[in-house]
């Protein structure tokens, strides 16, 4: 069966591109954002993210190998292991939360950066319809190269009047 949904623009954030007051405070952090579109009769949200799941975009281990279409990885997860029940729905403001915890936890960003994570990122989940949050699948669901990022967090964005499902994964390593 084809995937429903289709691949229409990828963007990247790379922490180390501003400059900030602390050369350190970087720490080798980084957004990765993947938009696809989906068929207007998509309705159910776990069908969307079975779909996600299934796709070609989704098959990166995030650790600079990028997309491989064969691929068995995702993030620091075996694929296989990954499955519509395993994200959690939670609101704008707890996602808000989650980023902008990461994003700051070690000093204030640049006002460039700023921007450019609230274009991206914020301005993205305050029009999502539904947000979702890949929560920790355990030591076991770890692959063998999993562990090269301190911190990993997904969030897939369903926003139903762009015909869009956004994948955001914030991460550094």
């Amino acid at each position: 069966m084809d995937n429903p949904l289709t691949h229409e623009a990828s963007a990247f954030i790379n922490f180390r591109n501003y400059e900030f007051q602390d050369p350190r405070s970087h720490g080798y952090r980084w957004v990765d954002i993947k938009h696809l579109r989906f068929p207007a009769e998509s309705d159910e949200a776990q069908e969307l993210l079975s779909a996600l799941i299934g796709h070609e975009q989704f098959r990166d281990d995030y650790a600079g190998g990028g997309v491989l279409a064969e691929g068995t990885r995702h993030g620091p997860y075996w694929l296989r292991l990954v499955a519509p029940d395993v994200y959690e729905a939670v609101s704008r403001e707890r996602s808000a939360d989650i980023l902008w915890g990461w994003v700051n936890q070690f000093s204030e960003v640049p006002a460039e950066l700023e921007a450019d994570l609230q274009q991206e990122v914020f301005d993205r989940l305050a029009v999502a319809d539904q947000i979702y949050y890949l929560s920790g699948l355990g030591d076991e669901s770890i692959h063998d190269s999993g562990r090269v990022h301190e911190h990993f967090h997904e969030f897939v964005l369903i926003d139903r009047s762009a015909g869009r499902i956004t994948l955001l994964v914030a991460a550094d390593d």
